[in-house]
């Protein structure tokens, strides 16, 4: 019997996450199947518990010093542990982790495919109540400023997912990336009609994969948001057409948001682009949500810029985003939709006049 301890880097500011670690609950599972003795602990363990085997977990790139810290404490703490690091970070900056760390730890690319298929051990995690759930690994599209073609170059679908519904939650969160491009959508969604259960997913839908019959299937969930994509002006097409059905189908446009990637060096993206599609959302009377693009080498976060844009306009963007945004979403309302829509400029969108000129 080994001893594994399963580490979470300390949540901050520079490690935040709202979701727990499911790769680490997937794990745990598999490990406790193999009759070991596991201990999960989020940042810097000191209880007594002298682990064979230590895995630490990683987050988005920009997220690497709160790892490398915890990595350097499990290294000087347990000197014959031995030391594995997973996660997106890893996966994607080996190079960086190996740099830092030579040899005295083993770094682990993607998934774990002895674990991928267990139901995670949510039972280490009792205040989580909804199940994280991937129904099919990777995506068809392959965008270059997008990770998953990294991430999870294959695409696969699972047929079921009803073993990985942990009992007694009352959600299921899919972190698929294009579940509409698996074969067995219609299989899941029906297992996802049965569980009665609150449906999310989270990573959004493909937009030009909607059509009616998506729209009937997806009518017959508990699905309180639909969540879409708007990363480029050439969906602009398709996502108005799959707008237009969600909302003959009854959704109405504050139940759909659309992400709204901005600063992305890879498709000439440029403020008034940005701005163009932030006006055919607003038009359309649903939700958008801009996000930021951040590159895949580990750096700050929010310091890259892209070639199209200046730092001055990705702050006015942070600045709207904080001031006349919802949660830092922009809604429908009929004052931002008069400002977005009259505006003749991107700066002319996002000039907030001082708070002296508004009293």
């Amino acid at each position: 019997m080994s001893k594994i301890l399963l580490v979470e880097p300390e949540k901050s500011r520079r490690y935040h996450t709202q979701y727990p670690p499911l790769g680490l609950l997937k794990l745990a599972a598999y490990h406790k199947k193999r009759k070991d003795k596991v201990r999960f602990v989020r940042g810097f363990d000191n209880d007594g518990f002298y682990p064979n085997k230590i895995y630490i977990t990683s987050l988005f790139t920009y997220a690497y010093e709160p790892v490398h810290q915890t990595i350097r404490y499990y290294l000087e703490k347990y000197k014959k542990a031995k030391i594995t690091v997973g996660g997106i970070y890893a996966t994607l900056c080996g190079d960086h982790l190996k740099e830092a760390f030579g040899d005295r730890i083993r770094i682990h690319k993607g998934l774990c495919e002895e674990a991928e298929d267990i139901l995670p051990d949510y039972s280490l995690v009792p205040e989580w109540k909804a199940s994280i759930v991937f129904s099919s690994r990777g995506c068809i599209r392959n965008c270059p400023f997008c990770s998953v073609r990294v991430l999870e170059p294959e695409f696969r679908p699972k047929k079921s997912i009803r073993h990985l519904v942990y009992p007694g939650h009352k959600k299921v969160i899919l972190w698929d990336n294009n579940i509409l491009a698996s074969y067995y959508w219609e299989d899941i969604f029906q297992e996802l009609e049965e569980s009665n259960l609150e449906i999310d997913f989270n990573q959004g839908i493909d937009a030009r994969l909607i059509n009616l019959k998506v729209i009937s299937r997806l009518k017959r969930l508990k699905i309180p948001l639909i969540r879409l994509a708007y990363d480029t002006q050439g969906i602009r097409e398709p996502l108005k057409r799959a707008i237009d059905l969600l909302k003959e189908a009854g959704f109405n446009g504050r139940q759909i948001l659309v992400y709204c990637l901005y600063n992305n060096p890879f498709e000439k993206d440029t403020p008034e682009t940005f701005l163009n599609r932030l006006q055919d959302l607003i038009d359309w009377g649903v939700i958008s949500y801009p996000m930021r693009y951040e590159p895949l080498e580990p750096r700050e976060k929010n310091t890259y810029v892209s070639p199209c844009w200046r730092e001055e306009q990705l702050e006015m963007v942070a600045k709207a985003r904080r001031v006349i945004g919802y949660g830092g979403a922009f809604p429908p309302y009929e004052g931002l939709k008069k400002k977005f829509l009259s505006a003749k400029s991107f700066e002319e969108a996002f000039f907030l006049k001082p708070i002296s000129q508004c009293l």
